[in-house]
């Protein structure tokens, strides 16, 4: 049997288990969980996260799984099972993923799913630290998703355990204090308030990380430097081409694209991707949403220019405006 088959019987019989495990998904659970684990003795931790890693390849929701494992092994020791069974999970899954498809992907990708892929491996771990610690895609997806890419394994693996380790210490302490609350335990107020600012802390990582994300703006004064001297600089001016030739002017040698058309035009900016590139406009608001676009596309240096044209015309610096 050639490789291919291998490959095309072994997604056969994912695709059957996923079917099942969705059909049967009902069956998974806290009940069934609590005596699975308790039967299994000291084994019990191995046997939760070998389904913990099971229900991550075959789709199932990991949110009952942590839950429970904070229910049943408590904040500290849950914690830790229910992060190694997911990280687990989600490096079966990725290896499975590209195994079966990241060489069909590779031939037939499109010039904007290369330049995705290209973007992402170039980000490697810090791509993975901003999906795990911000839910843009379904976690179970994801993993899939990413064995796709040319991210490394071992840096996937490292980055996907100690990324989702704030979430996993949220929902697993959230369990806990479920099952103290149930019981009627001491400290149970401590622990459900405890419990909420855990969530609450996870809620707000997503701004964060997106602030951390973005790269520092340049002011014009720097700008006006790095142009005086010569320096290997594309200036990228994302105003309309109204504006760009009306009153205000432009800054000359800029290079004109407007930002509602960024999206389908990247290709056209594909040999400035290791290039410097500053990002004007009339002010900095929709700078920052081209910023964006170029730094998720793979751009190794895209910045904007704070306080855009507008500061530029306050220096009293020469525009070229279209006759």
């Amino acid at each position: 049997m050639n490789k291919a088959a291998v490959r095309a019987l072994l997604g056969i019989v994912l695709l059957i288990a996923v079917g099942a495990a969705i059909v049967y998904r009902d069956r998974l659970d806290p009940a069934a969980l609590q005596a699975w684990v308790e039967g299994a003795g000291a084994a019990g931790p191995v046997v939760f996260m070998a389904l913990y890693a099971l229900a991550t390849v075959l789709f199932l929701p990991g949110s009952v799984l942590t839950l429970a494992g904070g229910a049943l092994f408590g904040p500290v020791w849950g914690t830790l099972w229910n992060l190694t069974g997911a990280t687990i999970g989600a490096s079966l899954a990725f290896l499975i993923a590209r195994y079966l498809g990241a060489d069909w992907v590779s031939r037939r990708a499109g010039p904007r799913l290369s330049r995705l892929n290209e973007g992402v491996s170039s980000e490697g771990w810090r791509f993975i630290a901003f999906v795990r610690l911000v839910p843009v895609f379904p976690f179970n997806l994801l993993n899939y998703a990413l064995g796709l890419t040319r991210i490394p394994f071992l840096a996937y693996v490292i980055a996907s355990w100690i990324f989702m380790l704030p979430g996993a210490i949220a929902y697993t302490w959230l369990g806990y204090a479920g099952r103290e609350a149930l019981g009627g335990g001491e400290g149970m107020v401590r622990n459900i308030t405890i419990a909420l600012a855990l969530l609450a802390a996870v809620a707000f990582l997503p701004r964060l990380v997106r602030k951390l994300r973005e790269k520092p703006m340049l002011g014009v004064d720097t700008l006006k430097k790095q142009l005086d001297a010569g320096g290997d600089v594309l200036m990228l001016d994302v105003r309309a081409a109204a504006e760009y030739n009306g009153e205000m002017g432009h800054i000359a040698g800029a290079r004109n694209l407007p930002l509602e058309e960024l999206p389908a035009r990247l290709a056209e900016l594909e040999a400035h991707k290791a290039r410097p590139i500053r990002i004007i406009c009339r002010t900095d608001r929709r700078s920052a949403q081209a910023a964006r676009l170029l730094d998720e596309a793979g751009f190794a240096d895209a910045q904007v220019i704070q306080g855009g044209m507008t500061a530029w015309r306050a220096k009293g610096w020469p525009v070229e405006v279209a006759k």
